[in-house]
């Protein structure tokens, strides 16, 4: 590497952090190599200079900048070829082009070749730092942007996200984008696709990563409880209120609210939450003090918000409030080739909890499972797998652990036939049977998530599996680990 004059470097000044960033000034001129040099020290940053392109670009080879100050008029070489240069080794470098040369042409040339900006000398020094500070904070948004990207591609790198196919890299790319922002986000998707995951990958990768992510399930909270859950209450606001109580808003302050299943709020506390997202205050039931919180919303959904705003069960403001950014998780069926990779997870998962040796499932047994429609997405693979190792007796997983209704061997329930003398009661009874039991299996026994599927009330359900004598199976409740 050439020898490159770089200056000792001065301190910053007292309470500024030691380095803003790192810039590498390329000009021939001394004396405006070292103008510039003192100007961004004095505003923290670390500083790197060279007087000529060959300089310049062994420097760039050795280490990475966040701007580059690059002369137009260079002894060895014209500053429009070194920006070439170093585009071609750095495609997202932010480069300000400096010249005593300025003219629109020039300027008009180095924008098109890919410069971020054009001063000329002499400049202004707060338009300079103002156009450095920019190109700071731009350059270090795009490599964050980038190094999120390629982590949430690397199959393992994020915990618990399985897949390689493009439905999913796509899923990757927009968790990427939108993850830095503070926008509310919408998340569409069957049951058991992951949606909490992906709330929970947004989070982990957001400025508030360090503050509470608090999840709450409006469908498995009583309506009459969920509005004490989100806002609080004080003392005295309802008959068990014996002492006051902060909120889940509260709780999240600074941090993300996950609003699952936020298809099944009332109307009375849909039009609370808008007030939050509106005003971000509240109030406590049964309390008279506005409450100020900063808390990021993602909400998710198994339903059509927009039927429901159609059909005046959903409203429409609050819709579009949520609706800011909208990812929609792709059903299992529509990733079939990220099967065989959450078969191998889950394979490993529940060997280890279990003390079994490693499980392992051959060509014939995976077939099915990559060929059947899987209604109860990644959560109905998951319990498939969990119960095929439990009930292995050696490494190899044979077909005949696999539930009959995915290999195709029919129904576990025994089916009445009108020729066994049957009556038509009795069939039609044992249809309803069969049925219910095939759905509580999707999913994984979880009656709340069967009844919404079924599109009934919870209690309409519990009759009628008390009424056709149902043996309720121990159910696969939800698991912060589950991957996706």
């Amino acid at each position: 590497m050439s020898e490159v004059a770089v200056l000792p470097r001065r301190s910053a000044p007292e309470g500024m952090a030691q380095s803003a960033g790192r810039i590498l000034i390329i000009d021939d001129e001394l004396a405006i190599r070292e103008s510039l040099q003192t100007l961004l020290e004095l505003e923290g940053y670390e500083i790197a200079i060279a007087g000529t392109a060959r300089e310049g670009m062994a420097e760039i080879g050795e280490r990475s900048f966040d701007v580059v100050l690059l002369d137009l008029a260079l002894p060895d070489k014209n500053g429009m070829e070194v920006l070439a240069d170093i585009r071609s080794l750095h495609p997202d470098q932010a480069i300000i082009m400096i010249t005593a040369y300025g003219t629109v042409e020039n300027a008009v040339r180095a924008m098109q070749s890919g410069a971020t900006n054009f001063i000329q000398k002499p400049w202004d020094n707060e338009k300079l730092l103002a156009d450095v500070r920019s190109a700071v904070a731009r350059q270090r948004a795009e490599e964050e942007n980038i190094q999120l990207k390629r982590a949430l591609k690397q199959r393992y790198n994020f915990e618990n996200i399985v897949g390689k196919s493009e439905p999913m890299l796509k899923i990757f790319d927009l968790v990427a984008q939108v993850a830095p922002s503070r926008s509310t986000v919408l998340l569409q998707g069957e049951s058991g696709t992951g949606k909490e995951l992906i709330a929970k990958a947004i989070h982990l990768h957001s400025p508030r990563r360090d503050r509470s992510f608090v999840p709450v399930n409006s469908g498995s909270t009583p309506p009459d409880l969920l509005e004490s859950t989100l806002f609080g209450h004080v003392k005295g606001a309802f008959t068990s209120a014996v002492a006051s109580k902060k909120g889940l808003f509260e709780v999240a302050d600074h941090g993300t609210l996950f609003l699952d299943e936020i298809g099944t709020m009332s109307m009375d506390t849909q039009s609370k939450i808008l007030r939050v997202l509106q005003d971000r205050k509240f109030m406590h039931l049964g309390g008279v003090q506005e409450i100020q919180v900063d808390v990021r919303i993602i909400a998710a959904t198994n339903v059509d918000l927009r039927q429901m705003v159609r059909d005046g069960r959903f409203r429409e403001d609050l819709f579009y409030r949520l609706n800011v950014i909208t990812l929609d998780l792709p059903p299992l069926r529509q990733r079939r080739e990220d099967i065989p990779l959450l078969v191998e997870h889950f394979l490993k998962k529940y060997s280890a909890e279990n003390d079994l040796p490693p499980r392992h499932l051959g060509t014939e047994s995976l077939r099915p499972l990559v060929t059947y429609s899987w209604p109860g997405n990644v959560r109905e693979l998951e319990n498939t797998i969990e119960r095929a190792v439990v009930l292995s007796s050696d490494s190899m997983i044979g077909i005949d652990l696999l539930p009959d209704h995915i290999v195709g061997r029919g129904s576990a329930v025994p089916r009445l036939e009108a020729s066994s003398g049957a009556t038509l009661f009795a069939i039609m009874e044992d249809c309803e049977r069969r049925t219910i039991v095939e759905m509580l299996e999707k999913c994984g026994w979880n009656q709340t998530e069967a009844a919404e599927r079924f599109r009934v009330p919870l209690s309409t359900l519990n009759q009628k599996i008390k009424r056709l004598s149902i043996e309720i199976k121990k159910k696969n409740n939800h698991k912060d680990d589950r991957p996706i």
